[in-house]
Protein backbone atom coordinates (compact mmCIF):
# COMPACT_ATOMS: atom_id res chain seq x y z
CA UNK A 1 0.00 0.00 0.00
CA UNK A 2 1.48 3.74 -0.95
CA UNK A 3 1.36 6.51 1.36
CA UNK A 4 -1.62 7.89 2.69
CA UNK A 5 -3.60 4.47 1.36
CA UNK A 6 -5.73 4.15 4.67
CA UNK A 7 -6.73 7.55 5.14
CA UNK A 8 -10.03 8.67 4.90
CA UNK A 9 -11.16 11.87 3.90
CA UNK A 10 -7.83 13.72 4.48
CA UNK A 11 -6.04 11.58 2.70
CA UNK A 12 -7.00 12.60 -1.00
CA UNK A 13 -5.37 11.90 -4.23
CA UNK A 14 -4.85 15.57 -4.49
CA UNK A 15 -3.29 15.93 -0.76
CA UNK A 16 -1.20 12.45 -1.70
CA UNK A 17 0.32 13.81 -4.35
CA UNK A 18 0.73 17.44 -3.19
CA UNK A 19 2.88 15.73 0.16
CA UNK A 20 5.26 13.22 -2.40
CA UNK A 21 5.36 16.31 -5.47
CA UNK A 22 6.50 18.48 -2.68
CA UNK A 23 9.12 16.36 -0.68
CA UNK A 24 10.44 14.95 -4.01
CA UNK A 25 11.63 19.18 -5.35
CA UNK A 26 12.79 19.35 -2.04
CA UNK A 27 15.25 16.54 -2.23
CA UNK A 28 16.04 17.62 -5.46
CA UNK A 29 17.00 20.85 -4.81
CA UNK A 30 19.13 20.11 -1.66
CA UNK A 31 21.81 18.19 -0.38
CA UNK A 32 22.09 15.12 2.30
CA UNK A 33 18.30 15.08 3.22
CA UNK A 34 17.08 12.97 6.26
CA UNK A 35 13.69 12.27 7.18
CA UNK A 36 12.49 12.50 10.78
CA UNK A 37 9.16 11.12 12.27
CA UNK A 38 7.70 13.59 14.24
CA UNK A 39 5.26 12.73 16.66
CA UNK A 40 1.73 13.91 16.87
CA UNK A 41 1.37 16.30 20.03
CA UNK A 42 -1.80 18.18 21.31
CA UNK A 43 -1.19 21.00 18.30
CA UNK A 44 0.73 19.00 16.17
CA UNK A 45 -0.39 15.71 14.42
CA UNK A 46 1.97 13.21 13.29
CA UNK A 47 4.65 14.56 10.40
CA UNK A 48 7.49 13.59 8.33
CA UNK A 49 9.87 16.53 8.59
CA UNK A 50 12.80 16.86 5.82
CA UNK A 51 16.14 18.28 7.03
CA UNK A 52 18.79 19.69 4.64
CA UNK A 53 22.44 18.98 5.48
CA UNK A 54 22.49 22.60 5.90
CA UNK A 55 19.25 22.75 8.39
CA UNK A 56 16.67 23.98 6.41
CA UNK A 57 13.44 21.73 6.92
CA UNK A 58 10.00 21.16 5.66
CA UNK A 59 7.43 19.15 7.40
CA UNK A 60 4.24 17.45 5.94
CA UNK A 61 0.97 15.49 7.59
CA UNK A 62 1.74 11.51 7.58
CA UNK A 63 -1.22 8.95 8.37
CA UNK A 64 1.55 6.32 10.33
CA UNK A 65 4.85 5.75 10.71
CA UNK A 66 4.82 3.29 7.99
CA UNK A 67 3.75 5.04 5.51
CA UNK A 68 6.30 7.83 6.95
CA UNK A 69 8.70 5.23 6.33
CA UNK A 70 7.43 4.21 3.52
CA UNK A 71 8.12 7.46 1.70
CA UNK A 72 11.53 8.13 2.97
CA UNK A 73 12.37 4.85 1.93
CA UNK A 74 10.36 5.42 -1.86
CA UNK A 75 12.89 8.89 -1.73
CA UNK A 76 16.04 7.32 -0.86
CA UNK A 77 16.45 8.67 2.47
CA UNK A 78 17.52 8.08 5.82
CA UNK A 79 14.71 7.82 8.27
CA UNK A 80 15.06 8.35 11.93
CA UNK A 81 12.49 8.90 14.76
CA UNK A 82 12.87 12.05 16.62
CA UNK A 83 11.41 10.69 19.48
CA UNK A 84 14.57 8.69 19.70
CA UNK A 85 17.26 10.75 17.93
CA UNK A 86 16.06 14.35 18.72
CA UNK A 87 15.91 17.43 16.69
CA UNK A 88 18.91 17.80 14.23
CA UNK A 89 20.89 20.24 15.64
CA UNK A 90 21.32 21.80 12.24
CA UNK A 91 17.76 22.33 12.06
CA UNK A 92 17.76 24.24 15.19
CA UNK A 93 20.53 26.49 13.83
CA UNK A 94 18.73 26.96 10.81
CA UNK A 95 15.42 27.89 12.28
CA UNK A 96 16.99 30.25 14.91
CA UNK A 97 18.13 31.79 11.79
CA UNK A 98 15.23 32.40 9.72
CA UNK A 99 12.59 33.37 11.85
Amino acid sequence: MGIFSRLGGGGSRERRNATRDHFQDFVATRKGVEAYLEPAGAREPLALILVARDGEWTRRQVPSPKEAANLATELGLPFYEIIRTGYPQRMREWSRKNK
